[in-house]
């Protein structure tokens, strides 16, 4: 069953809908016009701008690409807008500004994980988990921080990485989770992501940052699965007696948990 997302169209981006319309298991529903995932907003037209802003009301945006990325790519459109507020907080472990071992290579396994092949060249079940679990393993800081600028930010919140599959399909997925939606629901809309794969592959492959790295897998190592967000989340159930104990072990409050559902539930 599909969720009740709804794709946004946009010249300059893909891989970018609304997370309105899921339902919770206590017969909620998320808001529409408060959190948009999306892949990267780099290339983001005069009209797109104007939808995102203007149309949506969009007032935060969470960046999670490494510093790298960020840096070997000129500002985005909507860094330019006033009221709009940008907040880069990468999935990645990162060294200290200036240390030795700081770089400015950009990690495409880590940070758009490709699953590999099991017996016979069959998709391993959870093959990208491990990845999300690292990201939350190194930079809980950062996963905490993007949840609380998306409950207590004003107007709407756009999530977004490169692909808009894997750091923002993590994130979005916690968020949902926290609120209480169904696990079919976060489930299906991680899923979604595939819809647009091809054309997500095409316009990277036109990227230096990604050109090589994305040429040399199969097409199928990218597509999103159903398990490996499955497996996450069943993860954060039997490590840590599910999402928000996790996040309350890093510093997520009952005042956090309530602006939360505040702004994405009706």
């Amino acid at each position: 069953m599909n969720p009740g997302t709804q794709r946004i169209e946009l010249a300059g981006a893909l891989n970018v809908r609304d997370l309105g319309g899921l339902a919770t298991a206590a017969n909620g529903v998320t808001r529409f016009g408060r959190l948009i995932r999306s892949g990267g907003l780099q290339e983001l037209t005069p009209a797109d701008v104007e939808h995102l802003t203007r149309t949506l009301g969009v007032r935060e945006v969470i960046d999670l690409r490494s510093t790298a990325e960020v840096r070997r790519e000129a500002p985005g459109p909507l860094a330019r807008v006033p009221g709009v507020r940008i907040r880069n907080l990468s999935l990645l472990a990162e060294s200290p500004p200036g240390s030795a071992q700081g770089s400015e290579r950009v990690d495409t396994e880590r940070a758009m994980p490709w699953n590999r092949s099991g017996v016979d060249g069959r998709p391993k079940p959870a093959g990208s988990t491990g990845h999300y679990l690292r990201y939350c393993a190194e930079r809980p800081d950062s996963v905490v921080a993007a949840l609380r600028v998306i409950a207590h930010g004003t107007g709407a919140t756009v999530v977004h990485c490169a692909m808009g599959k894997d750091r923002t399909g993590v994130v979005c997925a916690l968020a949902l989770e926290a609120i209480g939606v169904r696990r079919e629901d976060v489930v299906a809309d991680y899923v979604r992501s595939g819809e647009q794969m091809a054309e997500i592959v095409e316009r990277l492959r036109d990227n230096p940052l990604y050109a090589a790295d994305i040429s040399s897998r199969p097409f199928a190592s990218l597509l999103p699965r159903p398990a490996y967000i499955q497996d996450l989340l069943d993860t954060f159930d039997d490590r840590f007696d599910g999402v928000r104990a996790w996040l309350a072990t890093h510093g997520w409050t009952a005042d956090d948990q309530e602006a939360l559902a505040g702004r994405l539930l009706d």
